[in-house]
């Protein structure tokens, strides 16, 4: 079995990462890992995550060594298990959005000295959409206007969300544009008109959504559309999850879900 150690481990999808890896019965939770002072800390990881008793305590650092670490948890714990996982060997599974360019080149360096797999969403769905809208990007002229729509629940902390900023940054990247300066996040004002070579993009916080993400092609006469709806977290979680069997068998190095995948 899979030694695992789940950062975050109280949050929603700490809890179901813990959850449906021992469902699995492939994996071994071995760390369930929260900040200082948090109020479950010494609780057991399992009955946190409402499935009983797995023998595996709260944290605030690791008492067992796992081969893989799975990271949702907050940009300061990601850069944490960063340092962590580059000194004693441990794959890393990073999910964690809302990372700054500092934490960003702090990746780069851990995956020197370990695997490190970085996605901005794990859901098979939504790697097939970033494929798919950089594609349409590349076939549509730029008489085309593109917007980026996500929606998710108003708990989310950081906007616009990992994945849409992901959506748009390949769709720049295959158009040539200026990424970042070809963003416009909202509109108001009286002189708001669309611009050029840029890419909309708009997000919405609403109730308990788990996450919807639009992509709009629209030119004169006709609009295309790409569309992605999460039912529920667990499609995320089995993507990590799926993520972190395939990243314990590779060398250092820094990888995303296309190579989980077989995306090109």
């Amino acid at each position: 079995m899979l030694k695992l150690a789940v950062s975050g481990a109280c949050g929603r999808m700490g809890r179901r990462i813990i959850a449906l890896a021992v469902e699995a019965k492939e994996f071994e939770v071995v760390a369930a890992l929260e900040q200082k002072g948090h109020p479950q800390l010494g609780q057991d990881a399992g009955s946190v995550a409402q499935i009983g008793e797995i023998g595996a305590a709260i944290t605030e650092e690791p008492k067992a060594k796992a081969q893989v670490l799975v990271d949702f948890s907050t940009p300061a714990g990601t850069e944490k298990w960063l340092k962590y996982c580059a000194e004693n060997k441990v794959a890393l599974v990073a999910g964690t959005t809302g990372l700054s360019a500092r934490q960003e080149e702090m990746l780069q360096e851990a995956a020197g000295k370990t695997a490190v797999l970085r996605a901005a969403n794990m859901s098979l769905g939504v790697n097939l959409l970033f494929k798919l809208a950089a594609e349409t990007a590349a076939i549509l002229n730029d008489n085309y206007d593109i917007e980026v729509v996500e929606t998710h629940h108003r708990f989310k902390r950081d906007a616009p969300s990992g994945t849409a900023l992901e959506l748009a940054r390949r769709m720049a990247e295959i158009k040539g544009w200026n990424w970042p300066n070809c963003l416009v996040h909202g509109r108001e004002g009286k002189q708001s008109l669309r611009q050029e070579k840029t890419i909309g993009m708009h997000a919405v916080r609403a109730g308990d959504t788990v996450g919807e993400h639009r992509v709009i092609f629209s030119g004169l006469g006709e609009t295309v559309e790409l569309r992605h709806n999460a039912h529920s977290r667990d499609t995320f979680v089995r993507g990590a999850l799926q993520a972190a069997k395939w990243l314990a068998r590779q060398k250092p190095g820094l990888y995303s879900m296309f190579d989980v995948l077989g995306l090109k």
